[in-house]
C-alpha cells in the first residue's frame, strides 16, 4: 500500500516540477523497510527507528525530513498517517567556508588541467577549458557536463532545464568564446558520433565524481592545498569566486548595485537574490569598498 502511495507522490512531485531525484532514493527505502515491519501507514516509530540507521545527525535529518513531507501530504486524504517529528536530528545549518580563488590560482589550475592524460587525446584540453569555462561563467558542475553542441552559438551558451527546471543564456567574453571554440574544433576530431560538449576519456560525458576527482588531482598539481582549516579546495569554489569577483568589479551607487545583483542573480541561474548572497564572501577589495562608501555617506557624499 505504501509503495503505491508512494508511486503517485513522487508522480505529482515531479509533475509540479520538481526533479526529485535523491528525495525518492529515501523514501523507496523508507516504504521497503516499513513494509518490512508490517506497516500499511507511516508511523512516526518506524520512520525514526529508520532514520537512525545512519552515521550522522545531518543524514539523519534530511531521511526523518523527507519522511515527514510525504506523511504530511497522506494525511490531507488519510489522517491515520502519523507525523514524525521533522526537526528530531536537526542541527545549525553550517556553511561551508568557500575558497575565493586568486586569478593566478586560476590560471595555475587550467594550466595543470592541460597536462593530465596523454598527448594523443583530448583529456587535459577537456578538463582545461571545462575549468577555465565555470571559472568565468560560475556555472554549476552539472550544467557544464551537460551542455550539448546545440547548446553553444556565437554569442553564449544556453543552459537548459537547470537546478530549478528553467533554461537560461549566459553570454560569453569573446576571449572566453575562442578559447571554447578552439576546444570543440581539436573535439570534433575526436567524437563525431555524440554531442556532448565535454569528452570523457572513452569520449562519452563525463560524470560528476570523474570530474571531482580530476580537481583535486590538478589542484594538487597546481600546488593549490588545503586551506588554513584543512579543507581541500572544491570545484563548487569556482562558483563561488565568480560570485564574489563580480561584485568586486560592481559600479559605484545604490541603484546601480541593486540592478547589479539582480543581473548576478539572473546569470547564476537563482530564483531568489537570497541564494545568490549565500555565494558572497568577504574578500579585502570588499571591504576596502564598504569603507569607502560608508566614508562617502558619513561625510555626506553620494549614496
Amino acid at each position: 500500500m505504501l509503495t503505491n502511495l508512494l508511486d503517485d507522490y513522487v508522480a505529482l512531485r515531479r509533475a509540479t516540477g520538481f526533479k526529485f531525484r535523491d528525495p525518492e532514493v529515501l523514501l523507496r527505502s523508507f516504504v521497503s523497510y516499513a513494509e518490512a515491519q508490517g506497516d500499511r501507514r507511516v508511523r512516526a516509530a518506524t520512520a525514526i527507528k529508520w532514520a537512525s540507521q545512519t552515521k550522522t545527525p545531518k543524514r539523519r535529518y534530511t531521511r526523518l525530513r523527507a519522511v515527514a513531507r510525504f506523511a504530511e501530504h497522506l494525511r490531507a486524504e488519510d489522517p491515520r498517517h502519523e507525523l514524525p517529528p521533522a526537526r528530531l536530528f536537526a542541527a545549525s545549518p553550517s556553511r561551508p567556508t568557500p575558497r575565493i580563488f586568486t586569478a593566478d590560482e586560476i590560471a595555475c589550475i587550467v594550466s595543470s588541467a592541460a597536462e593530465v592524460g596523454r598527448k594523443s587525446d583530448i583529456l587535459g584540453k577537456t578538463y582545461s577549458t571545462l575549468f577555465g569555462l565555470i571559472a568565468t561563467t560560475g556555472m554549476r558542475l552539472s550544467e557544464a557536463i551537460s551542455l550539448r553542441l546545440s547548446d553553444v552559438s556565437d554569442e553564449g551558451l544556453t543552459i537548459r532545464k537547470t537546478k530549478f527546471g528553467k533554461s537560461r543564456f549566459l553570454p560569453l567574453h569573446e576571449t572566453t568564446l575562442s578559447v571554447l571554440k578552439s576546444y570543440l574544433r581539436e573535439r570534433h576530431r575526436f567524437a563525431k558520433d555524440t554531442d556532448v560538449v565535454f569528452l570523457s576519456y572513452r569520449h562519452g560525458p563525463l560524470s560528476k565524481h570523474a570530474v571531482l576527482m580530476m580537481f583535486r588531482q590538478v589542484c594538487e598539481m597546481a600546488s593549490i592545498m588545503r586551506d588554513a582549516f584543512g579543507k581541500r579546495p572544491r570545484i563548487h569554489d569556482l562558483r563561488h569566486t565568480f560570485a564574489v569577483r563580480a561584485l568586486e568589479r560592481c559600479p559605484v551607487g545604490r541603484d546601480r548595485v541593486e540592478r547589479h545583483i539582480v543581473a548576478l542573480t539572473t546569470y547564476l541561474g537563482h530564483t531568489r537574490i537570497e541564494s545568490t548572497y549565500w555565494y558572497l564572501e568577504a574578500t579585502p577589495r570588499l571591504m576596502r569598498d564598504i569603507a569607502t562608501a560608508c566614508e562617502a555617506i558619513v561625510e555626506g557624499g553620494a549614496r
